[in-house]
């Protein structure tokens, strides 16, 4: 090859091997399953014609036989145009797998990523560490998560997971802020049935092991979605709340003017909560309201759904609402939802995003197996994260707040900046039912006749609810900033969030934290 045009054939023919470069039985297993390639998803994921790819042409150094790629694909691109790094594992070439090339590109795209600033997605569908590529594999692996830790808090790092991932390409996608699956099609272990049968003798089909919807319910997945186009939608979504770098503004979008959200006496959230102070409702009906326009993106709904965590806009900015349900567990904080809310709390402080507590919990669960579960550190987690968190904190009491549920959900003890409660709110150290047992339970007890036990219960419990849970003892002692009308919510928390744009907190001189284990 002499002449310009010989070479640039040559290029051209190179390239366009590299498009598709796995073996034609892995090209024909992958279209006969529906799936698509993984530039295909690369470009349905960016915005169109944005997507420059890096390190097409590379190989496996050293292997006659290797082909380009190395089972993945990286490059650059823009998603609302606004920058952004990716890479997709390409199942078709050596089960896209990780080997040095594979993870050198990987390392060059995320410390592209530093330097610029912007947030790296990795489209995952793996069969983990090149088994003959033995310890460079490993090698790889450590490397990429080695850039895990620059980017974290830094700028978002998210995993789609497209298909079987197995044990490197687990850890590294469970360690960035968020991970989406999707339903029916990706599964994720450490080690797969096949090699835990022949450790333990235990059977299990790989989808009972690590399907989806099992790895969400094991906390380890944020969202899981019907297919692929639905993790591209969820993925713009959640990069639409996020800056591309903790030093960079979140986008803000335009919202209601504040004659639109004043609300007036009578309307709906006036009337929203049941007379019954033990009645169930659905937290996120309320959520709907206070939000600029309904829209919420929440992360982990069925994790320890008795607390909500979830992404929306007021004003016009994104801010993270942490909102007891009561419609599980009653809104009581169990292990796993302190270890949900505490994350989530990390990760709207590291980008600056403010958060609203909506409160109405009974408190911690109790119970022998809450604590044999690490209630006592895990709880203590969430107490931890809240007050670490520099980001403005306002909360809004709607119901019961009790005992240490009520500090850890933004109390102003625990750096809450702003309080606020309705006139329904119930604060005090645990509920009168409780309270009946500890404070008269004795006395209770030598009264014979049922009926006038209850009669007394009964005046005690109206007496604890009208003296010791009533929200105005908290206000008259300077816990509550503001009791408001529930009509009034939307403004007050845009207001809140105005006041508290310019906070600034600087941390004691140290090397870190030490968070509970």
């Amino acid at each position: 090859m002499s002449t310009t045009a010989e070479k640039l054939a040559d290029l051209r023919e190179r390239l366009e091997k590299a498009q598709d470069p796995g073996s034609e039985s892995a090209r024909a297993r992958r279209d006969e399953a529906g799936r698509s390639t993984p530039r295909e998803r690369i470009h349905r994921l960016l915005d169109d014609g944005t997507f420059a790819e890096i390190g097409a042409l590379g190989k496996t150094p050293g292997d006659k036989d290797a082909v380009y790629s190395d089972g993945v694909v990286t490059g650059y691109g823009r998603i609302d145009g606004r920058p952004v790094a990716v890479y997709a594992h390409d199942k078709t070439v050596y089960g896209g797998s990780v080997g040095v090339t594979f993870g050198k590109k990987v390392v060059e795209i995320m410390e592209f990523a530093i330097r610029m600033g912007m947030p790296v997605i990795g489209i995952q569908d793996s069969g983990g560490a090149r088994i003959q590529d033995a310890v460079t594999s490993l090698a790889m692996y450590s490397e990429i998560s080695r850039r895990q830790l620059p980017l974290s808090g830094r700028s978002p790092q998210i995993s789609i997971m497209m298909g079987k991932s197995a044990g490197g390409a687990v850890y590294a996608p469970v360690t960035t802020d968020l991970v989406v699956a999707v339903d029916g099609e990706a599964e994720m272990y450490v080690t797969g049935p096949a090699v835990i049968k022949e450790v333990t003798g235990e059977e299990i089909s790989s989808a009972e092991l690590g399907g989806a919807r099992q790895q969400e319910l094991n906390g380890n997945v944020q969202a899981v979605v019907a297919n692929e186009e639905d993790a591209f939608d969820y993925v713009r979504d959640y990069l639409g709340h996020m800056p591309l770098t903790c030093f960079d503004d979140a986008p803000v979008v335009p919202a209601p003017a504040d004659e639109e959200v004043m609300g007036e006496p009578g309307d709906e959230l006036d009337t929203f909560l049941p007379d019954d102070t033990n009645a169930g409702y659905d937290m996120h009906d309320l959520l709907e309201q206070l939000g600029d326009d309904g829209d919420l993106l929440e992360l982990q709904e069925n994790f320890a759904p008795n607390i909500i965590t979830a992404l929306g806009r007021i004003d016009g900015r994104s801010v993270g609402f942490v909102a007891s349900n009561p419609m599980h567990l009653a809104g009581c904080i169990d292990a796993d939802a302190a270890d949900k809310a505490a994350r989530f709390i990390r990760i709207c402080d590291a980008y600056n995003i403010p958060i609203v507590f909506i409160v109405d919990t009974p408190g911690y669960l109790p119970g022998v197996e809450q604590e044999r579960q690490g209630l006592i550190h895990r709880g203590a987690k969430l107490a931890y994260a809240a007050v670490e968190a520099t980001v403005p904190k306002v909360t809004l009491i709607v119901r019961k707040a009790y005992g240490g549920a009520y500090a850890v959900m933004g109390s102003k003890n625990l750096a809450g900046d702003l309080n606020f409660a309705w006139p329904t709110g119930q604060i005090a150290v645990m509920g009168s039912a409780a309270a009946v047992v500890m404070i008269q339970g004795k006395q209770l007890a030598q009264i014979e006749d049922e009926e006038q036990r209850n009669h007394m219960k009964k005046v005690f419990m109206d007496f604890y609810d009208e003296t010791m849970t009533s929200p105005y003892v908290a206000a008259e002692r300077g816990y509550i900033d503001a009791m408001i009308q529930p009509h009034e919510s939307r403004l007050m928390l845009r207001q809140a969030l105005r006041q508290l744009r310019t906070k600034n907190v600087e941390d004691l001189p140290k090397k870190h934290n030490i968070m509970p284990m």
